[in-house]
């Protein structure tokens, strides 16, 4: 009888009828808008679904696996365009980061781990023709998201002055301009192999 009630509470929260990965990254995203990275947890989301946090565990094995979605959901804003610029991508993505609270902070982290699908390096990739390039400038683009989320959140507790908007971007699309016209001529095959030394 007991393992006949395991069971069937077990296959409840394997297969609830409202919730799936798609739908627990959705509320995810949702949470972190609310609370911020810092109080994203595992037992909060699960809260926020209804459900218990080992249900949690059917869709995605540990909580960075879920921040890996969350980071692809906030990729998911970048413009796809062919036809991009390089300085066009990278304001594409860093506005994209903008657009989530913590955005920058939780692609840094699921980046650094290898885990998402590294939509922003592909579109850098596609735009650089240069994987030392795409990886130099999604580096520069996560970091100077996150001094700027930083500082706009400590800005909203009193804790900074005001942020000065104009002045940053300046910044960046300098940033941007320099990477772009340092990129080497020939390109890795590959991410990770050695770069080529021009004769």
């Amino acid at each position: 009888m007991n393992g006949v009630q395991y069971t069937q509470s077990m296959m409840s929260e394997r297969n609830p009828q409202r919730h799936d990965r798609d739908s627990v990254a959705d509320a995810a995203l949702q949470l972190l808008e609310q609370v911020g990275l810092p109080d994203l947890s595992m037992r909060r989301l699960a809260g926020a679904l209804g459900v218990q946090p080992s249900a949690l565990y059917w869709h995605f094995e540990n909580k960075q696996a879920l921040l890996g979605a969350v980071a692809d959901r906030i990729l998911s804003r970048i413009a796809d365009d062919a036809e991009a610029s390089a300085a066009d991508t990278a304001r594409s993505i860093r506005d994209a980061l903008l657009a989530y609270r913590d955005g920058a902070e939780v692609v840094m982290s699921t980046h650094a781990l290898g885990l998402g699908t590294g939509r922003a390096r592909e579109l850098l990739l596609r735009a650089t023709s240069s994987a030392d390039a795409a990886d130099v400038m999604l580096q520069f683009i996560l970091g100077h998201t996150l001094l700027l989320q930083q500082r706009m959140h400590a800005e909203s507790h009193g804790a900074a002055g005001d942020v000065d908007a104009t002045a940053l971007a300046a910044t960046f699309d300098a940033g941007i301009r320099m990477l772009a016209a340092s990129a080497p001529v020939t390109p890795r095959s590959t991410r990770g192999g050695a770069a080529r030394i021009p004769d």
